[in-house]
């Protein structure tokens, strides 16, 4: 909506092209979904598309409602098949295929000074960390990475203390026992933003024990995000960084 008025401002569009677009507002219907088309004016970011449970079918008409208003365009937890088909419609779609997102850039990114720093407790942990890369960069930010530096061996997360003290905000994504973020937390005075993963033997249970762990933290500043949502984490530092 907000880039309609601005066209409409520089003579780009007719009065009845925005009265036609304030019809569907604050959402538009297809029958299966309700596109938010509001949530770019109330939260900076336009609605991502989770896209495990969607059909093709139903991802592909999602992403033509969303791609009339030329913004960025995120897509998550999409496999390979569904790639395959966006791919066709829109050639410059970007496949992570280890975050598993989609990206469709329309507009140039505006990239913040200040930095999110990512980091992982072990390689298996990457897939959901990729993830909240993938997001908060979208949403503009500057974001580094760090990974494998779990408490397993602490002493590789010491030497990344000074990167540690430098960052605005961390995003710190660990299974297994998740004892990383008390770490992490411990360590620094920023706000850390905790995801656990289904990462881990049996007694993990699929990412409940780090959950649990990572709640009950004694560490300042630590909030957690629900099991292997790096989208969220990223949503969140992108909202703390801004």
């Amino acid at each position: 909506m907000k880039k309609i008025l601005q066209d409409y401002k520089k003579g780009k569009v007719d009065l009845s092209t925005v009265l036609d677009k304030i019809k569907i507002l604050p959402y538009e219907d297809l029958g299966f979904a309700k596109i938010d088309t509001h949530r770019i004016i109330r939260k900076g970011f336009p609605e991502t598309v989770f896209c495990k449970g969607k059909t093709i079918s139903q991802i592909i008409k999602i992403l033509e409602s969303m791609s009339k208003d030329g913004y960025n365009i995120l897509a998550t937890k999409a496999n390979n098949k569904i790639y395959a088909a966006v791919k066709k419609i829109y050639p410059d779609a970007e496949y992570n295929k280890i975050a598993k997102t989609i990206v469709i850039k329309r507009e140039k990114i505006k990239t913040k000074k200040e930095k999110i720093l990512v980091i992982t407790a072990g390689t298996s942990d990457i897939p959901v960390a990729e993830e909240a890369v993938v997001t908060a960069e979208l949403m503009g930010n500057k974001v580094e990475k760090i990974y494998d530096v779990g408490v397993a061996g602490v002493h590789r997360l010491l030497d990344i203390k000074d990167k540690i003290f430098k960052a605005n905000v961390i995003v710190v994504v660990a299974g297994m026992d998740g004892a990383l973020a008390s770490i992490v937390g411990g360590l620094t005075s920023k706000p850390v933003i905790a995801v656990p993963t289904s990462v881990g033997y049996g007694a993990s249970f699929k990412g409940v024990a780090p959950l649990l762990t990572m709640l009950n933290t004694c560490a300042e500043g630590v909030v957690v995000v629900n099991i292997d949502n790096g989208f969220g984490a990223g949503y969140f530092a992108s909202l703390i960084n801004r």
